[in-house]
């Protein structure tokens, strides 16, 4: 004779608070990754398979795919751009400039850019992203 129960006992897992535990962790996620872009300017970057972190002030030299030269966010005029790097590099014991150059443009538009910098003696370092 086999006696079988009739109440089984059955595991569960209660999953009502995880969407909202994943909705905060998302909201959380968002604002901070807001935050830490500092760079307004949106470029098409290209990728590299290394890369070399700086530890000095940082100067800013950003390209678009329209060809409009920003140094630390503000506009320069391509002509006026050499003037602009000599008076902000003033001073300044090793001169160094992060180039953001956006992908779209071509080899020629970056070598103007770093001959602009090797004329004026500072070390032009190339932004990629991963």
């Amino acid at each position: 004779m086999k006696l079988r129960r009739k109440n089984k006992f059955a595991a569960e897992v209660a999953t009502s608070s995880l969407n909202d535990i994943m909705f905060f962790l998302l909201l959380f996620f968002l604002i901070i990754s807001t935050v830490a872009n500092p760079n307004v300017i949106k470029l098409m970057l290209p990728k590299a398979s290394s890369s070399q972190q700086l530890s000095k002030k940082q100067v800013t030299l950003s390209v678009d795919a329209n060809k409009q030269y920003f140094i630390d966010k503000q506009p320069v005029a391509p002509e006026n751009l050499e003037n602009e790097l000599k008076a902000i590099m003033a001073g300044i014991d090793e001169p160094t400039v992060v180039v953001r150059f956006d992908k779209s443009l071509t080899v020629q538009d970056l070598v103007g850019v770093l001959e602009t910098g090797a004329k004026l003696n500072i070390k032009m370092v190339m932004a990629t992203s991963k």
